[in-house]
């Protein structure tokens, strides 16, 4: 998904001037150079929709959406957003960092990942799925980012699984995370298994605790015994 974005440079920055842009319908932000560093050099302090922001953000490739950015009606560069701040109550934008990307150098994203299909082992086995990986981070050129990885676990059994390194046929960007990281696997039931096991185990304490009660009033009986003995002598 590609998109424009418009913006406006702000000669000035600090909380007084964020808040004021935030009141007047502008969302203060900051683009930065090549490669998404945090280093000033080169960085740009501008404002843009909030509303069109948002929109970008929703949408399928959300924030690893390339976007063509203008600052005042000047030449677009093609950005991404490194970063952005969310107000905790309201959940309105409050700040937005961007980076420039060159369309001709590769850069590292993280991608998420996407299950589809039905177990084999959990439709015929009564397995779970356990969905251990969500997001992977890959590198490739800005305009191949891919919006998920598309996992199928159709074919998948109890014990089998599904690792970095299998989605790597025929695509076109290379893993950052490890090749042996596991994604998702189908993993036996327990629960029944554990629910008996507490049974059992409450059993025996009970059993012992039983045992335990009857020998004190064993012993108990036996001492009142031999008080009544002496009390006699």
């Amino acid at each position: 998904m590609n998109n424009t974005l418009n913006a406006k440079a702000r000669s000035g920055r600090g909380k007084n001037l964020a808040r004021e842009l935030r009141r007047n319908g502008q969302l203060p932000g900051v683009v930065y150079g090549d490669g998404g560093g945090s280093s000033t050099d080169g960085a740009v302090a501008v404002s843009v929709d909030p509303e069109a922001l948002v929109q970008i953000l929703r949408s399928d490739t959300g924030v690893n959406t390339l976007i063509g950015m203008t600052v005042d009606g000047g030449k677009p560069n093609q950005v991404l957003i490194k970063d952005y701040q969310v107000n905790p109550i309201t959940h309105s934008l409050l700040h937005v960092d961007f980076y420039r990307v060159a369309m001709d150098k590769v850069i590292t994203v993280a991608v998420p990942v996407e299950l589809t299909g039905e177990a084999e082992g959990v439709k015929v086995q009564g397995g779970l799925v356990d969905f251990v990986t969500r997001e992977i981070s890959i590198e490739c050129l800005p305009s191949e980012i891919p919006e998920r990885l598309i996992v199928d676990v159709s074919s998948l059994t109890i014990g089998q699984g599904v690792r970095v390194g299998d989605l790597l046929e025929g695509v076109s960007w290379k893993p950052v995370t490890d090749t042996e990281m596991l994604l998702v696997h189908v993993i036996a039931p327990k629960l029944e298994e554990e629910e008996e096991t507490t049974d059992e185990e409450e059993a025996v304490e009970g059993e012992g605790g039983a045992e335990g009660e009857g020998a004190e009033a064993a012993s108990e009986s036996e001492t009142a015994g031999d008080q009544g003995d002496k009390s006699g002598d």
